[in-house]
């Protein structure tokens, strides 16, 4: 067991990016927004910009953040860069890897609830 938990550990270390990304408000109001976009080429910060509430280097800043998560990669056009969704999704699989992990975990520790 507690070799389990230590893979648990390293992969929640290597997914923390990823969690930090997905964990903000706006952040997830960009990955909605850019779903609904449905621009498969890569959306521009400020066509994501034109359909939010914020700022154009607001949206960029969380673009960014997204892309060294590993969630979105870039492309640019001379001086254009347009974001879009990592197809292989990597480290979306690796976090569904680590919350699988946990579960397998969590269901080998003693039932304390009381409810037997």
């Amino acid at each position: 067991m507690n070799k389990k938990i230590e893979k648990l550990a390293r992969a929640f270390g290597a997914s923390q990016k990823l969690l930090i990304a997905l964990g903000d408000e706006s952040r997830q109001h960009i990955i909605l927004t850019m779903m609904q976009m449905g621009d498969c080429s890569g959306v521009r910060a400020i066509d994501v910009a034109a359909h939010t509430n914020l700022s154009r280097p607001a949206v960029s800043h969380h673009l960014q953040i997204m892309k060294d998560a590993g969630l979105l990669k870039t492309r640019k056009e001379g001086t254009k860069i347009f974001y879009y969704f990592d197809p292989d999704m990597k480290s979306m699989n690796a976090l569904i890897d680590v919350l699988h992990l946990a579960i397998e975990i969590t269901k080998e520790l003693p039932n304390r609830s009381g409810d037997e």
